[in-house]
């Protein structure tokens, strides 16, 4: 085998290179994945056939987290930046085993709506600090590498587990999905060992000297940044067309257009954890070097073909070949999946200053949850009112709103952040990064 390049790192070579606080942030990640991975799939079957909720009601009950996440993380991102992203995402996970743990039990639209608001308290917290705390553990020039070996393990645990409850839960069965919920509450505890044990070093408070916008609550210098701004906007149609499709849409569609049985859903989503396990490895090699913001736009584009597969598996509704179109969609949108993971938190943590890295992560992933309201409720409606073709409308009309976005952030977005490191940024992109509007 060929000596790696140095623009095409080998994974050992990043494992060499991470440091030992790096390696224990990566040991849980399976773990606590495979919890997630025994009910993403089945969120709308429990709430819409078990417990009998009505479907739009479904959409609005799956939005609660995003909107709950959306309240509080402005108060914690500047936390993050005060107490540190260790001790904020120990409370995330205890506040989501409490969430996860009720969801099991719930019977009204009411009791779901709680529940699914203690989880969206853990999410406000748990994402913008693990972001940050992977920052302070990770050096940059390895940072984008690390994303996507983590989202690697990551999908290794959701795919066992989505396999798992694929072939375990009915929903005849009530007990099965009550199980799957408890089960998802009890891998928490393994980051939490890791946090409170081996890292309770890292991550405690922020260590910076004074700065001129280090002022503790305040967002005006994170949302003066004009690039930022920027990528703001691609961050919202990423989630809108992706995760908030992959985990409500694209189940809803399958369920209720495609006629697809919960066996087939289940198998589908380890279909989809299973492409990134194999391929996301060896996209991270091939991403280094390349504008962030082309990947990108290869990434809308690949989208864009999943939810074409999803469409097209709704005219022939219960046959071996609408099945073999979802699962095609689903493993298209992995390999989207796979360009995104590794390149979009990593731009918005070379783009944030040590001092505001906290805010900056908790803007991001603030507009990332108003996707996550929008995206459910919109396929709620939509499918709900049986209009599943405006519905892959919708879809492919954000996938291409990304790529017009990306040409513009691709104008002004300084060199290293684009993941060209070692390059001058371009005058004009830094004129426009530091200018106050």
């Amino acid at each position: 085998m060929p000596e790696p390049t140095p623009s095409r790192p080998a994974i050992r070579d990043f494992w060499h290179d991470l440091p030992r606080d790096g390696r224990l942030l990566l040991s849980t990640v399976a773990v606590d994945a495979l919890g997630s991975g025994l009910v993403v799939p089945f969120g709308v079957v429990y709430l819409h056939e078990v417990r009998d909720i009505a479907l739009e009601t479904v959409g609005v009950v799956l939005a609660v987290p995003a909107m709950v996440a959306l309240l509080l993380l402005g108060p914690v991102g500047s936390l993050i930046d005060r107490l540190g992203p260790r001790r904020v995402q120990l409370v995330a996970l205890a506040v989501q085993i409490v969430g996860s743990a009720l969801l099991g039990f719930v019977h009204t639209p009411a009791q779901a709506a709680v529940a699914m608001g203690l989880i969206g308290v853990g999410h406000a917290a748990f994402w913008p600090a693990s972001q940050s705390l992977v920052a302070v553990v990770v050096p940059s020039a390895i940072r984008q590498r690390y994303y996507g070996v983590n989202f690697t393990l990551l999908n290794l645990g959701i795919g066992v587990g989505g396999l798992i409850s694929g072939l375990l839960v009915s929903a005849s069965h009530p007990w099965t999905f009550t199980t799957i919920y408890l089960v998802d509450a009890a891998t928490f505890l393994a980051p939490i060992a890791v946090l409170a044990g081996p890292l309770r070093h890292v991550g405690n408070a922020t260590n910076h000297e004074p700065h001129p916008d280090a002022h503790p609550t305040s967002y005006g210098p994170v949302l003066r940044d004009p690039v930022f701004r920027s990528v703001l906007l691609v961050t919202f149609f990423s989630a809108f067309v992706g995760y908030a499709q992959f985990e409500a849409g694209w189940t809803a569609y399958a369920r209720t257009v495609a006629e697809a049985s919960t066996r087939l859903i289940g198998f589908a989503f380890a279909v989809n954890t299973g492409t990134i396990v194999l391929l996301q490895l060896v996209v991270i090699q091939r991403l280094e070097g390349h504008r962030r913001t082309r990947v990108l736009m290869l990434m809308s584009g690949v989208w864009a073909g999943s939810w074409v597969l999803m469409g097209l598996s709704g005219l022939v509704p219960g046959s071996v070949a609408g099945s073999v179109l979802l699962l095609s969609s689903i493993g298209v949108f992995a390999l989207g999946e796979t360009l995104l993971s590794p390149v979009a938190p990593a731009v918005v943590n070379d783009l944030a200053p040590d001092h505001l890295r906290g805010r900056y992560n908790a803007v991001s992933s603030g507009v990332f949850q108003l996707a996550a309201i929008a995206g459910p409720v919109v396929a709620g409606l939509l499918l709900g009112r049986r209009l599943p073709a405006v519905f892959v409308g919708v879809l492919l009309a954000g996938c291409l709103a990304m790529v017009v976005l990306l040409r513009r952030v691709e104008r002004v977005i300084p060199a290293a952040a684009n993941g060209l490191r070692g390059r001058e940024d371009h005058p004009a992109g830094q004129e426009a990064r530091f200018s106050r509007t």
